[in-house]
């Protein structure tokens, strides 16, 4: 190689050379008659500059694009840009000082849109100068663009043959919600946004109605069932508490009360203290309990009470499951078998309504030191742990998700399971280990696709 070789002009003089001779124009033109290979752009959002990520993926789909024209394949390689969703969104928002979905009202809905579609091509020429550099052959001149009616109208069309199929559906159901971006996220944005974080854990005591029978003894003033959360927002919610018919509980004195926990957990949440009674689940199954919160709309005649359910274990915890119904997917199954009061003490911006007036206003997670706070106060709370753990974030504002109970449509993934897993056995992967790996668990613990998206810019 000559000491003065240089690959940058090297490759500049080999971009000119197509360019000159419209070497990709020919590529097309020859073949246009032959089989065809599709491939549609994976679109970028051009408010924001290309990174090395957009380098290294391309490189990949260019391969394989100028491979299978090399076979005798018409490639099209149509351009494309993504010009919807939160990306846009979120950067008009910083761009205009706006903080929630409310402040974009208020800014007014039609000139938020106006400036979304302006940010959209902030850095087109960049985009374009970039796919040209790295000798991406792509169709620039005729791309499609997700906020154009053709577009908006095939994605119409493609919603009614899923319809057709019987694979459309609308439920209430618990999904992944941002409280910022105020919009649920599918399962595959979720797990780009999982981090690892210290939490404060609780034991919390549930005081159990006097004059009720447990085996032979009647329940005294000062018996308690116990139940641990990872997610002490949740409390004010609680309708319910959850037991295993077949695992063996005890109630055990200690310091003048009576407290039931599972037997196998008993030495880890309450030490050696001794043991007055063994009992299994299904003893404890009807039994009622206060209300940790003054919550109205919650007070109904299946709530607060023991409820058997086949998702409790003796891993950690307690053994006994607090329930809240509108904040957890178990849970909110286990409310409609039941009938449950199925009702929010929480909005969309992930703070209390005025249902909970103690912490009405309030951020959720900047309440739980004062929702702890409160249930020592009142002799409620057994104790703490600090809990390690990997929880999802919002991919694109970094807030932290909650689980939340709405009305949303539906595509029916868990429909056509087997056939993703068969068809998914016909794929050559590269890496093969990706077969029965990452994707192969995908597919296999498929669900059905959330797809709606309640944000403002839709074109």
């Amino acid at each position: 190689m000559p000491s003065d070789f240089s690959f940058p002009k090297t490759e500049e003089k080999i971009l000119k050379f197509w360019g000159d001779r419209k070497i990709f124009h020919k590529t097309l033109e020859n073949r246009r008659d032959a089989k065809r290979f599709v491939f549609f752009e994976g679109p970028p959002t051009a408010n924001g500059l290309p990174g090395i990520h957009h380098f290294l993926g391309r490189v990949i789909k260019d391969l394989f694009a100028r491979y299978k024209t090399m076979q005798g394949f018409y490639v099209q390689r149509k351009a494309g840009w993504d010009t919807h969703g939160l990306p846009v969104e979120i950067q008009v928002e910083k761009e205009l000082g706006l903080k929630n979905k409310k402040e974009i009202e208020a800014y007014g809905i039609a000139e938020f849109n106006r400036k979304a579609k302006e940010s959209v091509w902030k850095y087109k020429n960049e985009w374009e100068r970039f796919t040209e550099r790295i000798g991406f052959w792509l169709d620039l001149g005729h791309p499609y663009i997700t906020y154009e009616t053709n577009y908006i109208e095939t994605l119409w069309w493609v919603i009614q043959e899923i319809d057709k199929k019987k694979l459309l559906y609308e439920g209430h159901k618990v999904l992944p919600w941002c409280p910022r971006c105020g919009t649920a996220l599918s399962s595959h944005e979720v797990a780009q946004g999982y981090e690892d974080i210290t939490e404060t854990s609780v034991y919390v005591k549930f005081k159990l109605k006097p004059g009720q029978k447990i085996a032979d003894s009647v329940v005294d003033d000062k018996t308690f069932i116990l139940a641990w959360t990872t997610t002490p927002w949740t409390l004010p919610g609680n309708v319910a508490l959850a037991v295993g018919k077949k695992i063996d509980y005890v109630i055990t004195e200690k310091d003048g009360e009576h407290l039931i926990v599972a037997k196998d957990l008993k030495e880890k949440v309450l030490g050696d203290a001794g043991v007055d009674l063994e009992l299994k689940g299904d003893k404890l199954i009807g039994l009622e309990y206060e209300p940790l919160f003054d919550i109205e709309h919650l007070q109904t005649k299946t709530a607060y009470k023991v409820y058997p359910a086949d998702f409790v274990t003796t891993v950690d915890g307690t053994g006994i499951v607090h329930t809240a119904v509108m904040y957890g997917e178990d849970d909110y199954k286990l409310g409609l078998e039941l009938g449950l009061p199925r009702h929010h003490t929480v909005d969309e911006t992930g703070r209390f309504n005025k249902d909970v007036k103690e912490f009405e206003g309030r951020q959720v997670k900047e309440a739980e030191k004062d929702i702890i706070a409160s249930l020592q106060s009142r002799g409620l709370l057994l104790k703490t742990e600090e809990y390690q753990h990997s929880y999802p974030f919002c991919w694109r504002c970094k807030s932290q998700l909650i689980y939340y109970a709405r009305d949303s449509w539906f595509v029916a993934m868990s429909k056509l399971k087997k056939q993703l897993l068969k068809n998914n056995k016909k794929i050559n992967w590269v890496p093969s280990h990706l077969k029965d790996g990452r994707f192969g668990e995908f597919i296999k613990d498929v669900k059905d696709w959330a797809f709606s998206r309640e944000r403002w810019f839709v074109g």
